[in-house]
């Protein structure tokens, strides 16, 4: 998202909301660690507050969500689920499918992926994609020791969603190896030159040691459950890898691609290619695919209001793209197809045994 989108963002505002249940919020900080800036995460997570909830992230194109700032956390253990966002995306994109997941009983973290976030957009040069699977395993370790941040988390009981990019962070935590060699070598042919250029802009094969810091296993053994939505880059993925994840993974894409020209203009890589390459080298015993109707790339974000696309369309010309749907869809329709399917998926990969 570029810089006149964010002020759109940022524009988010805190008001009162009329009481009924909502999940408890709180925003924290992990310190930095090496190189690795200070990290943000938002945590939503149940609570049997009975305050009046605030609509939390409400911005003249977004749609908010109520929450209760500060509220003391239900007791425990409850299941964990990481939310990972896309490239140039924040904590809010997920917020909704966060709401969601605390009214079911999990605990839940997003955090601003530093260097690629809309708060924190870096030059190919500075970016370290492969510290995205390790700052949701900062997160793990955050929540397992401090309980009173969000109520007490099962450590056999957490699970990672991602969206674009942060699907395929997910999918590194599931074991998941990428190989810059291999995708560099002959991106534009195989790939296409959108892909390729997204890649040049996450820093893949810039040098040799980026490589090497890519290919590495990034893997965390205390994850039992995967969601992808819409992922990419998948296809930089290792089929070998691939095979040999043991977690259960539910691989979601959108029902239809951008339009190519549209995706064009936007510099957008993921298509519903990078989930059917997933499907199909991930074990079959283990996991589940679908396409979900009506949903493009970005209906997986947050909720758009009426005249979102036409604002930021003035605001941020090219950007309108993140409020559009499949012709005729109904974003929160396809939200509630997304949800339905990720608590049943849930439901059993994370069951308490």
């Amino acid at each position: 998202m570029r810089t006149r989108l964010i002020a759109l963002i940022l524009l988010a505002s805190f008001s009162a909301f009329p009481a009924f249940a909502a999940p408890g919020f709180r925003q924290t900080t992990i310190a930095a660690t090496g190189a690795r800036p200070p990290l943000s995460i938002s945590l939503w997570y149940p609570t049997t507050s009975t305050a009046e909830p605030i609509n939390l992230g409400e911005t003249p194109a977004f749609v908010g969500l109520p929450v209760i700032r500060d509220a003391e956390p239900a007791p425990g253990p409850r299941p964990l689920i990481l939310l990972s966002h896309g490239y140039g995306g924040n904590w809010r994109n997920l917020a909704w499918l966060a709401g969601e997941l605390a009214a079911k009983g999990y605990v839940v973290a997003a955090p601003d992926h530093p260097g690629t976030t809309t708060f924190d957009m870096r030059s190919p040069d500075t970016i370290e994609i492969w510290q995205r699977p390790r700052d949701l395993s900062r997160v793990i370790d955050t929540l397992l020791a401090n309980p009173g941040l969000a109520g007490s988390v099962s450590p056999d009981r957490i699970g990672a969603i991602g969206h674009s990019l942060g699907g395929w962070t997910v999918m590194e935590l599931a074991g998941g190896r990428f190989d810059a060699g291999a995708v560099m070598n002959d991106c534009p042919r195989v790939l296409g030159p959108v892909y390729c250029r997204t890649f040049t802009a996450l820093g893949v094969g810039r040098d040799a040691s980026s490589m090497a810091a890519l290919g590495a296993d990034l893997g965390d053994a205390r994850i039992k459950a995967i969601v992808t939505l819409d992922l990419g880059p998948g296809r930089g993925l290792t089929s070998e890898s691939l095979a040999a994840v043991k977690v259960p993974v539910l691989v979601l894409g959108a029902g239809e691609n951008v339009d190519p020209e549209t995706a064009e203009k936007a510099s957008i890589a993921a298509t519903n290619k990078d989930s059917f390459y997933l499907a199909e080298h991930l074990p079959p015993t283990t996991t589940q695919f679908a396409l979900v109707p009506g949903a493009l790339h970005f209906s997986f974000m947050q909720l758009c209001k009426p005249g979102a696309a036409a604002l930021i369309e003035e605001e941020a010309p090219g950007e309108s793209i993140v409020c559009r749907d499949a012709p005729g869809a109904d974003r929160q329709a396809v939200h509630r197809d997304v949800s339905d399917r990720i608590m049943v998926f849930l439901g059993s990969a994370l069951a308490d045994r």
